[in-house]
């Protein structure tokens, strides 16, 4: 997956020059939380946060009374209190890098950029409603966790098993087992009708499996092929 196949590309943006009164407005009809600030002609210069409103709002309250304070804001524009350092992404980015980056910066959200042109931006929220969508999550699916060794052919073990009780599955993530160096997590989501023979058909293979929560993995983890 890309950032460009998964960027919004029907953006509001605003100016340096518009008022923090008037980003705060788009903001709050729209229920987005970022602005991407350009110089009118698409070139990217800077980001509004909601954070950076709150700020704007909050910074004189203390000293000034709300007559004054409505006063000193109706002068301010965007581009004093925007951030101009802001960190970007491609259309071409791959969605993991694109998370990693968010993640490591602690932002809401990366602008994207192509030809020195914002034409899109990609969002906290939508990098989980991508995950949440690998995941295969529905109501008609169910989650199966096995415990397995990290070795090669286990996945195509499962899939060969599923492939031939004819069962579908409908998404599957490998990642490791906090705390164990050597042991994974297979976690797949199934149909529902087919959930219990799957699970039937795991465990007469002896793969350790997991369908709910518990504190003690101990039993799980023994003896796993």
């Amino acid at each position: 997956m890309y950032v460009g196949w998964n960027m919004k590309t029907s953006l509001m943006t605003v100016t340096p020059e518009t008022s923090v009164f008037k980003a705060r407005d788009i903001m709050d009809t729209h229920k987005i939380k970022h602005l991407p600030v350009t110089d009118g002609k698409g070139h990217l210069v800077g980001i509004l946060t909601d954070r950076d409103l709150r700020e704007a709002w909050a910074s004189p309250a203390t000293t000034l009374s709300v007559h004054e304070l409505t006063y000193v804001l109706q002068k301010l524009n965007v581009g004093s209190i925007m951030n101009k350092k802001v960190i970007t992404a491609s259309p071409d980015m791959s969605i993991e890098r694109a998370a990693r980056i968010i993640h490591d910066h602690k932002i809401g959200a990366l602008p994207v950029v192509k030809d020195k042109l914002l034409v899109g931006i990609i969002t906290v929220t939508d990098l989980m409603e991508l995950l949440l969508t690998a995941l295969g999550m529905s109501d008609d699916s169910k989650r199966i966790s096995l415990m397995v060794r990290d070795r090669i052919g286990v996945l195509a073990e499962v899939g060969r098993l599923m492939s031939q009780a004819d069962i579908n599955i409908r998404s599957v993530m490998i990642m490791p087992l906090t705390g164990y160096s050597d042991v994974w997590q297979l976690i797949m989501r199934v149909n529902m009708i087919h959930f219990s023979r799957a699970v039937e058909i795991l465990k007469s293979a002896d793969y350790r499996i997991l369908t709910e929560y518990v504190e003690d993995l101990s039993p799980y983890l023994s003896d796993i092929p």
